[in-house]
């Protein structure tokens, strides 16, 4: 009955990505002595190592950066053009960079700005004795240009986060680490690999416009640095958390906590058995409590750590392929690549590795993260508990896939290819040039 009643429910609206990231940083005001602008661009001028970056990422819309090493000048570039973004590099030289950034800051409170600083014995002395509250974030220069991709989505992702999950559901990947050092070794890792799974999973778009736009719904990144900071932002989005990835050790309660990393993974399975969460510490002993928590665990001081995080958060959050496993041994049963596939081969899928990915929702997972948002939204209020029925949900999947393949396809004209179309599909342009009857094949 209930199969029947959703089936017949079943209605997709399209997802209006291009309301979606809609504020940008284009404009970078760097403030730095000439020795570390210069250290900065070492090995090549940062816009043209920006815009390489953001080519091989296929991210459109490169910010432009501008140096200043004065007070004066700074003024100067701000009455003329306007910033999105002030990177502050503070040297060791006793440079009043920090004073420049606090009158940068009561005279624009709206421009959020940033620390940049490759940790010295002088300079984490200095910082101790400054005050840091303007500042969004302090990051640690380690020479890496991924760094500075990074701040800059991290920053947009901040300013879009909470429109662009009420206007379609848009999911977030919650980071919680207080080490300078290390979430600045992280992000650009965790960053690389989720724009580079948007630029996978756009490729079922299909049209180069379509695909441009379906980027704008990948997974947020958020970073907290406090347990209290966690609490909040989970509160606030916890229907749209793709997965949690904490530290063991951080501030909780204004004071260091050895425990508040496993504090934050008690509260959040307490409210979500299936969402993924992955504890990263140093202290090995840790992981008896992420087993106890149905954690993945993660060793900060393994060599290849980047590596294992990076591939905990592929199977775990319902990026790449969708595997389906063998419950008991976890063997790989069945792999689909897309939409398309999955439609094909979910009726061939065995009854107990359905039921294991189903009951712990997989599948909507996989749609989440893949910007998919309707189906996703759709197929995760539809659990086992509710149905209890395997063949039923096989054909609330398959429809769901269907109907919103076709909604998809409604008034587009793609480009032929083979694998991806099929009687759901509407039609498809077959050579270059303009439109014609000889360039279009209706597939009934």
């Amino acid at each position: 009955m209930l199969s029947k009643l959703k089936l017949n429910q079943l209605y997709f609206k399209d997802t209006s990505f291009v309301n979606l990231m809609t504020k940008r940083i284009f404009n970078v005001l760097l403030v730095a002595n000439p020795y570390d602008a210069f250290m900065l661009e070492d090995d090549g001028r940062i816009d043209e190592k920006i815009f390489n970056e953001y080519m091989n990422l296929s991210l459109r819309y490169p910010p432009r950066f501008t140096q200043v090493s004065t007070e004066e000048a700074a003024w100067k570039q701000l009455e003329n053009t306007t910033f999105d973004l002030v990177i502050c590099m503070p040297g060791s030289d006793n440079s009043d960079t920090f004073e420049i950034a606090r009158s940068i800051k009561e005279q624009y409170p709206h421009i959020p700005l940033v620390v940049l600083t490759p940790f010295s014995h002088g300079i984490t002395a200095r910082m101790e004795h400054e005050d840091l509250s303007i500042f969004e974030y302090v990051f640690c220069w380690l020479g890496n240009t991924d760094l500075l991709v990074s701040i800059i989505k991290l920053i947009e992702d901040k300013m879009n986060l909470e429109h662009d999950i009420k206007e379609v559901g848009v999911q977030m990947i919650l980071l919680v680490e207080d080490s300078i050092r290390f979430y600045s070794s992280v992000l650009p890792n965790l960053y690389k690999f989720v724009l580079k799974q948007s630029q996978e999973f756009a490729t079922e778009a299909l049209n180069a416009h379509q695909r441009t736009l379906r980027m704008r719904g990948r997974p947020k990144i958020v970073l907290a640095r406090t347990y209290e900071e966690a609490m909040d932002l989970y509160n606030k989005y916890q229907n749209n958390v793709l997965g949690v990835i904490t530290d063991a050790r951080y501030p909780r309660g204004g004071v260091v906590d050895p425990m508040a990393g496993i504090k934050l993974l008690a509260e959040v399975r307490s409210r979500d058995p299936f969402v993924p969460l992955i504890l990263q510490s140093a202290e090995v002993d840790n992981k008896v409590y992420a087993s106890r928590y149905g954690a993945s665990f993660v060793d900060k001081n393994s060599k290849k750590m980047n590596i294992d995080l990076r591939e905990i958060v592929s199977d775990d959050f319902g990026f790449g392929d969708f595997i389906f496993r063998n419950p008991d041994t976890l063997e790989e049963v069945a792999r689909v690549h897309n939409l398309k596939e999955l439609q094909n081969v979910i009726f061939a899928i065995p009854k107990e590795s359905l039921l294991y990915h189903i009951s712990r929702n997989h599948v909507s997972r996989w749609l989440y993260s893949r910007a998919m948002f309707p189906p996703a939204e759709f197929l995760k209020q539809i659990t086992w508990e509710s149905l209890q029925d395997i063949d039923a949900h096989r054909r609330i999947i398959f429809e769901a896939i269907v109907k919103y393949r076709k909604m998809k396809n409604q008034g587009v004209v793609a480009v032929f290819q083979r694998d991806r179309f099929d009687r759901y599909s509407n039609f498809a342009r077959i050579g270059e040039g303009s439109l014609g009857e000889k360039d279009v094949v209706w597939l009934l």
